[in-house]
């Protein structure tokens, strides 16, 4: 014992750090790529695997020229560290559990500008202020890819526009009306309020085969109310396509109202058309992911009150 009643660490105990540096340089069994992927100088990697070497006593490496291999202790100690992280790893997640403290990486997927709406941002800063230790990436996504991201795991929730396919969780966010987005000189262009029998001549821009078609039917009400069936003009895969073969006079689309302020351009119109109904702002997860720690955290984030209340889907 030393003074105060501390015991003194064993002079053999190898730091976590040490064994972390070993494993790397165990796995890539070259210096500088292992040094390259710690983010440490060859050098000063080199000098860490001496004195863990000199710590335990051990040859753990077989330094010939232009190869380097482990020693038998080096294969025994490797298979020992990655027990003794990965039990230090459990040890911490325990601690963060009862300290409700939230780490790691969330990647959030964002269709388009979703992520820039207020209540996406009031949700992401909300999350941040929360848990600072969390990492947050968002990654926008098209179309195409909105769904396939979450279904893979590309990402771990996305902010997305409502219907969802089946399989999904989901937790609306806002509701706000749509638009319907015309070329500036569009003879209709002017009006106040459009009905569906208005532009029933007019095609709408269409999404790739990959995107659920029941999502885009539905959004471009196809059939429409009198039975007839939308015609579609070219496809898209994102919003500034979209907005792109608007302004070409190709097309014309529905968007939300926010649409306004997100995609303003010279040679475009939006026009009110109670009759396409609201757009529902949600995020949205696998069911399988709904506890991990930083879903829930993000879950709570987007719920205050209550995590659970108002979720959706499977």
């Amino acid at each position: 014992m030393v003074a105060g009643g501390t015991r003194r660490r064993d002079a053999r105990e190898p730091s976590l750090h040490q064994l972390r540096l070993f494993l790397v340089l165990a796995e890539e069994l070259h210096f500088g790529r292992a040094a390259a992927r710690m983010f440490i100088s060859q050098p000063a990697l080199s000098q860490q695997i001496r004195a863990l070497e000199q710590r335990l006593d051990l040859s753990l490496l077989e330094r010939r020229t232009g190869t380097l291999n482990l020693t038998p202790a080096g294969h025994a100690l490797a298979e020992q560290a990655r027990e003794v992280l990965a039990a230090m790893a459990k040890l911490l997640q325990v601690c963060d559990a009862h300290a409700g403290t939230v780490r790691g990486r969330l990647r959030i997927g964002s269709l388009g500008a979703e992520a820039a709406m207020p209540h996406a941002r009031t949700v992401l800063d909300r999350l941040r202020n929360r848990h600072p230790h969390l990492e947050v990436e968002v990654l926008n996504l098209n179309f195409v890819e909105q769904f396939d991201a979450l279904a893979d795991g590309t990402v771990d929730a996305a902010f997305l526009r409502a219907p969802l396919p089946a399989g999904f969780q989901s937790i609306e966010l806002a509701t706000e009306p749509r638009v319907i987005c015309l070329p500036a000189d569009d003879p209709l262009a002017n009006e106040s309020e459009l009905t569906l029998a208005q532009i029933a001549d007019r095609a709408v821009v269409n999404m790739p085969p990959e995107v659920p078609r029941q999502w885009w039917d539905h959004l471009t009400i196809n059939p429409r109310p009198d039975g007839s069936s939308v015609r579609y003009g070219p496809v898209v895969r994102d919003t500034e396509a979209m907005v792109l073969a608007v302004l070409q006079k190709r097309a014309i689309t529905f968007l939300p109202a926010a649409a306004r302020r997100l995609y303003p351009r010279p040679g475009l119109t939006y026009v009110d058309s109670p009759e396409l109904g609201n757009s529902v702002s949600c995020l949205a997860w696998l069911p399988a992911n709904r506890d991990a720690p930083a879903v829930h955290a993000l879950r709570t984030a987007a719920h205050p009150d209550a995590a659970g209340t108002g979720e959706r889907g499977a």
